[in-house]
């Protein structure tokens, strides 16, 4: 097979991407490059390289008017891959399903669809290697631009290769590859692009001509063929300005346009329709065609100029063909030409499409294509095509001639512009809602939208006001919505610190209850508004119980499983607020299980983080360990935020100074969460355990008396041990005796074994004699009741260095033997060396923890192990993992690699950290 000019290395690492897909290893590469630099040819040369190797090859080509149409190039490159749906798992092809509109349901999340794509692409490739070629992906409508970026950062075993062609723009589209292996294309040698321009022009050129050319062309491959066409040399000898680089993509387009204007008057008309809709329809461009009295022979001179093909499908020579038809068409011909592609298109089997053209057809306002718009935009939204929706919307409001209506669909596609990411068209949209008129109810929508908007922006100390006024607006008009609005601003101002929780909490226990039922969100709304008003001793049980009905409300109850699952966190956080080991390993853990059920991969990571922490707490830091890496994976498949609470605060158990301080510094400099916020009081949590396993006690003092003084009551509750063990051992009984009088009083309002079992082992760290040892014996009896395994292993050690400095170094050993292997067994490494000091001061060498096996695994290869080992199957461990079958398969044979093993069965009996 031949090689592109000037293309060698570029061919070479195509060929090894291909080679990997058949070698059992999944690849993705990104080309990219200015239009005509040679991506599209390199994507051809996949192909012809690849089919002769036996892969299967399925391509899609991003259209620039397609992008409002939600999962338009999803379908192309999948549909011929749809008869391997059945061997998906029932959600992921519901979801599949309704996202390609061929059957009704609720909105899929985004990356369900995107686990779905993955198995199929993993389905199909189990018969033959796949390829799939995506040219000009800076096109693609948003949500499958999503979903494939998300297949390909999660394929791995699968015999499949990506390869996207993406153009650079004058806007930056395609940051939704941002991180996948890239190729960027340059120009041609001087010496290639010589060879080049010669095969493009077969008659002798004025040297003076072919350096204006080549620095016209800039190396630009498409352009060295283009230029030549349709321009006479003298012209060219005559003195153009060498342009800059990024001309050559508009110069090449200016190339097309004059050899297309110097064909009959009905093809230029012919290619105009074709160039208006990109869905390469023969039959549709045909029917269009007639609607303008032009017969089919109007096609041939395009043909003949090399500018169209049509066979199967209508295809232009390249993507700047198109765009140089429709740029040097009148607005009347684009009005023409889309109103016969309107009439052409048929209204039951592509309603959007034809919805789309209408509107592209009118001039100034028109209800009735704005009515169809905002149709078109509702069946986007129902499909989880929230981009597609906000651009059917923003269209329908441009498009309709009643100001009321006009600001009703301007506020509806703002939400969607939100909800899709697009932030300042979400807040050009909101201005024009702004104009009105609109009622009482859409305007504190409206305002809600803005807060929610500068929350995302600039988690600003004025957000928390800008949500309460919301919901003061909303509390007659739809009083649900204003409880969740209300509480929405109490946790804005607890997350930025702004020191507006009181007041925002008093405001929610004035406001009108709603007359249904009080729903878990509204108990927790109360519950939170009475602890901050009236003080931890009252709102503790009322939060006890708003927590009991997030935990008991019915798992079969599919609406209420949605509502709940937002509050979830909040709920799991609060637990840790009241101390109560149960109902946090009780929320933190469905909170996980339905994030999963539902395939919601944007929520997740903060699920998988909340129960990282709780497993934190607990002692299982191995456990935690993995759920953060899986949190972290995720996110960087989906494009999301890392959030960095789990990983800090596990660094801070672990003992390892590096990553605590690093990740605390990375928080402390981010001007996103400033001091006071909850994400800076978390790092100072994670700062005091980690000084105090390392025994720098002032330092420890320091970092948890900031923590303490987070509104975040959950925060405050895990630094109040920190802080009491801290300033004990720095020498400032007073500050262990103020916090333990805090300590103590939401002991006695919590009752759990948690809140007393530190109570206890706090105050038996301030008490001196038998009262000291009372407490000591009585927090390890209350903490063994508890799940709370970590606090356990340091009550143990506690207890055993105040029996080493009272003289009883028998007792103490004993003490320090349980905590030494406790710890070391956790992973706590720090308080671990800690206890082997005291233990060495007591005369005893402390045994070095011995080397497991299963050390060995990577935390995804454990997750996976211990999976497998509870008899799960590769098929089930991919769904609740989101990945393929065949990656699992891959992992485990990594696993019984490192293992010494070769089964399922073995696995079982091997003990797993």
């Amino acid at each position: 097979m031949t090689t592109l000019l000037g293309r060698r290395e570029e061919c070479e690492t195509v060929t090894q991407l291909l080679d990997q897909a058949l070698s059992g290893r999944s690849g993705v590469l990104v080309l990219r490059g200015e239009a005509g630099i040679g991506k599209t040819a390199l994507v051809q040369h996949a192909r012809d390289r690849a089919v002769p190797l036996g892969f299967r090859v399925e391509c899609c080509v991003g259209a620039e008017s397609e992008t409002q149409f939600a999962f338009a190039g999803l379908h192309q490159l999948c549909g011929p891959l749809l008869d391997g749906v059945d061997a998906l798992p029932e959600p992921q092809q519901t979801a599949l399903g309704v996202a390609f509109g061929q059957q009704a349901g609720a909105a899929p999340d985004l990356f369900l669809v995107g686990l779905a794509v993955l198995n199929l692409l993993a389905e199909a490739a189990e018969k033959a290697p796949l390829l799939c070629l995506i040219d000009d992906a800076q096109w693609l409508d948003q949500a499958s631009a999503q979903v494939l970026a998300f297949a390909a950062r999660r394929v791995d075993a699968d015999r499949v290769a990506l390869l996207f062609a993406v153009r650079d723009t004058d806007v930056d589209s395609d940051h939704r590859f941002a991180g996948l292996p890239e190729l960027r294309l340059a120009g041609l040698s001087e010496m290639e692009a010589r060879s080049l321009l010669a095969t493009a022009v077969h008659t002798p050129l004025d040297d003076a001509v072919s350096e204006r050319i080549f620095a016209e062309a800039r190396g630009n491959p498409l352009a060295l063929l283009e230029l030549p066409h349709g321009i006479h040399a003298a012209h060219l000898a005559g003195g153009f300005a060498v342009p800059d680089a990024r001309g050559v993509p508009r110069r090449v387009e200016d190339s097309f346009q004059r050899r297309s204007a110097g064909l009959p008057v009905a093809t230029q008309r012919l290619l105009l329709v074709a160039s208006a809709d990109p869905t390469g329809d023969v039959e549709l461009l045909w029917r269009a065609a007639a609607r303008l009295g032009l017969d089919r022979e109007a096609a041939a001179p395009a043909e003949t100029a090399g500018l169209l093909e049509i066979d199967g499908q209508v295809r232009f020579r390249h993507p700047l063909v198109r765009s140089a038809v429709y740029r040097s068409a009148t607005p009347p011909d684009h009005r023409r030409v889309h109103g016969a592609l309107a009439a052409a298109t048929d209204p039951l089997s592509d309603p959007d499409r034809r919805a789309w053209h209408q509107a592209q057809a009118v001039v100034g306002t028109d209800e009735q294509a704005a009515a169809e718009l905002e149709r078109s935009a509702d069946r986007a939204r129902d499909r989880g095509g929230v981009a597609a929706a906000a651009a059917f919307f923003q269209r329908a409001a441009e498009l309709t001639p009643e100001p009321a209506a006009r600001a009703r669909r301007a506020l509806e596609g703002a939400h969607a512009q939100h909800e899709a990411g697009a932030t300042e068209a979400a807040l050009a949209l909101l201005a024009v809602a702004a104009a009105g008129p609109l009622g009482d109810l859409s305007r504190a929508r409206l305002d809600l939208l803005r807060a929610q908007i500068a929350f995302h922006l600039t988690r600003d100390h004025g957000v928390p006001g800008m949500l309460l006024n919301a919901a003061e607006m909303l509390a007659p008009l739809d009083p649900a919505l204003s409880r969740e609005t209300y509480l929405h601003a109490l946790d804005a101002a607890v997350l930025t610190g702004s020191g507006d929780a009181v007041q925002i909490a008093a405001a929610a226990s004035a406001a009108p209850r709603s007359e249904v039922p009080p729903r878990p969100v509204d108990l927790l709304l109360d519950s939170l508004a009475t602890t901050l008003t009236k003080g931890y001793a009252e709102g503790a049980p009322l939060l006890r119980g708003a927590l009991e009905s997030f935990r008991d409300s019915p798992h079969t109850d599919p609406d209420q499983n949605r509502q709940n699952a937002g509050w979830l966190w909040l709920a799991g956080r609060n637990a840790v607020a009241i101390l109560d080991d149960e109902l946090l390993h009780a929320l933190a853990s469905r909170n996980v299980a339905l994030a999963r059920e539902a395939g919601a991969l944007a929520a997740l990571p903060a699920a998988l983080n909340l129960m990282s922490i709780a497993s934190v707490l607990m002692g299982e830091l191995t456990r935690a360990g993995e759920l953060a890496a899986e949190a972290t994976a995720i996110t960087q498949a989906t494009g999301g935020l890392q959030l960095r609470h789990a990983p800090v605060i596990l660094g801070g158990w672990r003992g390892d100074e590096a990553e605590t301080i690093a990740l605390s510094a990375v928080t402390a400099e981010d001007a996103a969460y400033p001091e006071g916020s909850t994400d800076a009081s978390q790092a100072q949590y994670a700062l005091a355990v980690l000084h105090n396993g390392l025994g720098n006690y002032s330092a420890a003092r320091e970092a948890a008396s900031r923590a303490c003084e987070s509104p975040e009551l959950a925060l405050s509750s895990a630094s109040l041990p920190e802080l009491i063990e801290a300033s004990v051992r720095a020498g400032h009984p007073e500050h262990a005796a103020s916090a333990l009088e805090q300590l103590q009083c939401r002991a006695r309002a919590s009752g759990t074994s948690w809140a007393l079992g530190m109570a206890a082992r706090s105050q038996a760290l301030t008490s001196t004699g038998s009262t000291a040892e009372d407490e000591y014996r009585e927090a390890i009896e209350q903490l063994r009741r508890s799940r709370m395994g970590g606090y356990l292993a340091r009550t143990h050690l506690v207890y055993g260095e105040w029996l080493r400095r009272e003289g009883r170094r028998q007792e103490a050993r004993e003490q320090l033997r349980i905590a030494h292997q406790q710890l070391t067994d956790m992973g706590i490494e720090a308080f671990a060396e800690r206890a082997a000091r005291e233990l060495r001061a007591t005369g005893e060498h402390p045994r070095k923890r011995t080397v497991q096996t299963a050390d060995s695994l990577t935390d995804q290869e454990l997750h996976i192990a211990r999976l497998v080992a509870t008899g799960a199957t590769s098929r089930e461990v991919a769904v609740q993992l989101f990945l393929s079958p065949r990656t699992i398969e891959a992992h485990l044979r990594s696993i019984f690699r490192k293992l010494d093993i070769t089964s399922r069965r073995q696995l079982r009996e091997i003990p797993l950290p």
